[in-house]
């Protein structure tokens, strides 16, 4: 397998979590995060440690940025790939009012890339529309 062939499906794999990120469309969860994944992060000064299933729950419950009109924004700002299965895409997305620098970790899985680990930072608070 060259790069090339492994890469494509990696940035495939970024397209959903960024999807996921707007939409909120828990239908495709399981094609973003592997079933073992767990977030870390600080949030408001407080580490936050969810296990997927717990943020799973919190999309579903959770009005996306898509129903809210609210703007998107989302880029790569690196991709190391370390083997055909295991690679760390560090993005930077928009959810709603908050901007993240987010380090993705992931692996092939049964031949599709998923998220195994996501390490978030929020670096930017934007004020609500009609503030």
């Amino acid at each position: 397998m060259t790069e090339s062939t492994t890469v494509a499906p990696l940035l495939e794999a970024v397209e959903r979590y960024f999807a996921l990120m707007y939409d909120n469309d828990v239908s495709q969860f399981d094609r973003v995060f592997a079933t073992t994944a767990q977030l870390h992060g600080f949030r408001d000064a407080e580490l936050r440690i969810l296990p997927v299933r717990d943020y799973r729950a919190m999309l579903a419950s959770t009005p996306s940025p898509k129903s809210k009109h609210a703007p998107r924004l989302q880029e790569i700002l690196l991709v190391d790939l370390t083997s055909p299965a295991q690679a760390l895409v560090k993005v930077r997305v928009r959810i709603d009012v908050l901007q993240y620098v987010d380090y993705l970790a992931y692996h092939r899985i049964d031949d599709t890339w998923l998220i195994t680990a996501k390490s978030f930072h929020v670096e930017r608070r934007y004020e609500p529309a009609g503030s």
